[in-house]
């Protein structure tokens, strides 16, 4: 090596940790990710924020620092979670809606985006979708909604259903106003309907030993408990053989008949821009909640023919994923 290219070669060595110190020393604006369930169930999602966020210039590590928690569809880590962040004094705190009281609890300062809610003015996250006021903002799911369309959805593959189940976490505020348009759409169809509430995982085998012989179709309500047990919930369907209806893409991919709702991965890439907005100086009282733009009819035809139904094809061919 030559006399010159070496003392430059030096000289780039010697600068690098006074740059480096330089860099460490600026704080990095923090965000807070408090996911309801696993990364192993949240992975799509985590990654179209993560993706988005990286598109508006906040690259994690170098420009941005996401500190992230799992509450493993425990929902009393909302309060623990919400906690931790706050003592880390994060800058901005993405979560559910399901997270959001507990997060609200915690700071009345540090800005809260939710990715998901269902009904975010009903369950007081929101004083109104235009006006949000206070520290949160985010993305409604509309599940209330859209309960009449699944259970139309539903009935386009089995006609002969009469008797319907729906189960859901009456822990949570938005899983009971979506209980309650469920079974009154229901009716309105003239099915016959039976509530099956739990609060906890250890409610969900106990719930399908007492459904028996009394559903022929179950209509399942997302929150943190179902997301961390979707699995378990559809394999016990099958043996029972009861079609599913859900709300949410990934419950199909594990099992489930059906889903028609908003596209998750969607939400969670648009509300990187809320944290966007928020950390280039924007207030949440002045973010006005979005609603979804992105919704997606998924069916599981392997479900299917295990249940014995047939699809039309005029649901095939309107269907946005088909799993086979």
């Amino acid at each position: 090596m030559k006399r010159r290219e070496f003392i430059t070669l030096l000289g780039g060595a010697a600068a690098w940790p006074v740059s480096a110190r330089a860099q460490q020393a600026t704080k990095l604006p923090t965000i807070g990710y408090l996911g309801s369930a696993t990364l192993a169930t949240e992975s799509q999602r985590m990654a179209a924020f993560v993706q988005r966020l990286r598109e508006l210039g906040w690259i994690e590590g170098r420009t941005v620092v996401i500190d992230y928690r799992w509450a493993e569809g425990r929902t009393e880590r909302y309060a623990e979670i919400a906690a931790e962040f706050v003592r880390l004094k994060v800058d901005v705190i993405v979560t559910v809606g399901g997270a959001v009281a507990a997060a609200k609890q915690a700071t009345a300062t540090i800005p809260i985006v939710f990715a998901g809610a269902g009904d975010p003015v009903g369950s007081g996250m929101v004083a109104s979708l235009a006006q949000p006021g206070g520290n949160v903002t985010g993305l409604s799911v509309q599940s209330i909604d859209l309960a009449g369309k699944r259970l139309e959805i539903l009935r386009e593959i089995f006609p002969d259903v009469r008797r319907l189940t729906i189960i859901g976490n009456v822990e949570y505020a938005a899983t009971v106003l979506e209980m309650g348009e469920a079974q009154a759409a229901a009716r309105a169809l003239g099915l016959e309907v039976v509530r099956s509430e739990i609060r906890r995982a250890e409610d969900i085998a106990p719930a399908f030993e007492a459904l028996k012989g009394a559903a022929q179709a179950l209509y399942v309500c997302p929150d943190a408990t179902i997301n961390a047990n979707h699995a378990r919930i559809n394999t016990l369907a099958l043996g029972a053989r009861l079609p599913t209806m859900h709300g949410v893409r990934e419950y199909v991919e594990a099992g489930g008949l059906m889903a028609y709702g908003p596209n998750l991965a969607d939400l969670y890439r648009r509300a990187a821009d809320y944290v966007d907005k928020i950390l280039r100086g924007a207030k949440p009282a002045d973010l006005p909640v979005e609603q979804p733009t992105k919704f997606d009819l998924v069916i599981n035809l392997v479900t299917a023919q295990a249940l014995g139904l047939t699809v039309p094809p005029t649901l095939l061919a309107t269907a946005d994923e088909v799993i086979d």
